[in-house]
């Protein structure tokens, strides 16, 4: 654990716990990192979806069971998840046991294909919502960040409009700030600067 007398350039968001590995490595290596690989934001999407209501690191301690339940996150496998599959995950203690939150993930791999048959990039179409470019924020402290914003209220207008659900203002701009569309560092953080620099 960082000491009182650490240099401050060196000391991580004050949210990443030293005492929980699994979140302070998701702090450095994955939240804020600039993702523009369609799938992999289709992904992030449906487990901030099943965030709601929860915390974070309830769907990061149960990531790699949703991720086997549902097919890696293939959108072609999911899209084709029936009663049967509804049922083996409504009883899989490894995931999120929520129907509603189930049928939402399933509906939206089919929304993702139909994004793809229409020749429409999912990434492409995400990213316009900050002009194709992260929006850097230079917060002293994690708590001085909003909990949404104008840009997460307007991809969550456009993704309800599309059919997408489990995807309000609160959990799009979570989803914003963990696929870096949002740089929420705190400006003292060595990933603040990391995550700007990996920017397209």
């Amino acid at each position: 654990m960082a000491s009182e007398t650490a240099d401050p350039a060196s000391v991580a968001c004050a949210w990443a716990r030293p005492d929980d590995v699994l979140y302070r490595s998701y702090h450095d290596h994955e939240w804020g990192v600039p993702e523009y690989d369609p799938r992999a934001l289709w992904e992030k999407l449906v487990l901030d979806g099943f965030q709601a209501g929860l915390s974070w690191i309830t769907i990061l301690r149960k990531r790699e069971s949703l991720r086997a339940a549902f097919a890696g996150f293939d959108p072609e496998r999911v899209a084709r998840f029936g009663d049967a599959d509804r049922a083996r995950l409504m009883a899989d203690p490894g995931v999120i046991r929520s129907g509603a939150k189930i049928d939402a993930a399933i509906a939206g791999a089919r929304l993702y294909l139909d994004f793809a048959a229409q020749g429409r990039d999912f990434s492409a179409y995400i990213w316009e919502f900050v002009d194709g470019k992260p929006i850097v924020n230079s917060w002293r402290n994690f708590r001085d960040a909003p909990t949404h914003s104008p840009h997460s209220e307007k991809l969550a207008k456009a993704l309800h409009k599309q059919g997408f659900r489990f995807c309000g203002p609160v959990i799009t701009y979570a989803f914003m700030q963990a696929v870096g569309m949002i740089n929420d560092h705190e400006i003292h953080c060595p990933r603040h600067a990391a995550c700007s620099s990996l920017a397209r």
